[in-house]
């Protein structure tokens, strides 16, 4: 699968090189989405997809250290049922076609699946399953920086004209899969669904050990203190850029670039960071997700 999926990414960022920079992103119920990753008949038959009780589920708005955590929930797995990974890494559930979702279909549980979808369009299947979801966020400052440098990196998303106007993009939600905000309202307004665990990218920077002990757990797989040391080990940002040359050939630079706390210091005007205070205070102040974004000790 993983082999296979690598291809067509690759054929998909062929394409791109021959796309108008305006007819890369689409709209689909409002929403913007990249034409050749997640075409209509994707989404479509993404809402077809049967979830199971024991799906392993990892959502993050894009760059929120999702493909971090799915190196990470893939090491878990591995080392909690004995069995290797059968893909390196899975493709979004977005990102699946038809034929996919036969093999999605047929997978042995747990069947480990991803998505950047608000939780309000997430299939109805997953609440009703009451699959659990594992959920990634990032404090927003960082979020736009690592967008807007994946945005650049990234042939199938139009290359952003400029620091200056990928930002006013992304306040204003005219970004691949929406408005940050409006996820993160979507994620507080299921704070407290047993099925879903928030996570952010900060915590597991500051205590990796702890985030896999935490995920294992929420997920109920049963992980020795060794176990859960060796893959806190593996899984430092630095040695998943290493190993991504083997596992996303090249693309792991693109996937993976700094995975640092902070670096918008190094791209925001005093405007643009007041911009997304005022933002924040809008939507977040006073709510358990603000709170747990920390947001005056990473974005002041």
């Amino acid at each position: 699968m993983s082999s296979s999926f690598s291809a067509k990414i690759q054929s998909k960022m062929e394409l791109a090189k021959d796309m108008k920079e305006e007819d890369k992103l689409y709209r689909y119920n409002g929403v913007l989405y990249p034409v050749l990753m997640s075409p209509e008949e994707n989404l479509k038959a993404m809402e077809r997809l049967e979830a199971r009780a024991d799906d392993v589920m990892l959502v993050a708005y894009p760059k929120c250290g999702f493909n971090w955590m799915v190196a990470v929930l893939r090491k878990i797995i591995a080392q909690a049922t004995g069995e290797k990974a059968e893909s390196k890494f899975p493709p979004l559930m977005e990102f699946f076609g038809t034929e996919m979702l036969q093999v999605i279909h047929q997978a042995p549980s747990p069947r480990f699946l991803g998505t950047h979808m608000h939780p309000d369009n997430i299939p109805e299947s997953f609440t009703a399953k009451k699959t659990k979801m594992l959920v990634i966020f990032r404090n927003p400052k960082d979020t736009v920086v690592s967008f807007y440098h994946f945005s650049n990196k990234n042939p199938v998303l139009p290359t952003a004209k400029s620091w200056d106007c990928f930002f006013s993009e992304f306040m204003s939600g005219k970004v691949p899969w929406g408005s940050y905000f409006d996820h993160a309202l979507g994620w507080e307004r299921r704070m407290d669904d047993p099925n879903v665990m928030i996570v952010t990218f900060e915590e597991l920077k500051q205590d990796l050990s702890k985030g896999v002990r935490r995920v294992s757990e929420f997920f109920g797989f049963s992980l020795s203190d060794a176990q859960v040391q060796t893959i806190a080990e593996e899984s430092t940002f630095n040695a998943m850029k290493e190993s991504s040359k083997a596992s996303h050939g090249q693309m792991g630079n693109v996937f993976f670039r700094k995975g640092e706390v902070g670096d918008w210091k190094n791209h925001f005007t005093l405007a643009q960071s007041q911009e997304m205070d005022t933002a924040f205070k809008k939507h977040l102040a006073g709510t358990t997700l603000g709170a747990k974004l920390k947001y005056d000790l990473y974005c002041k």
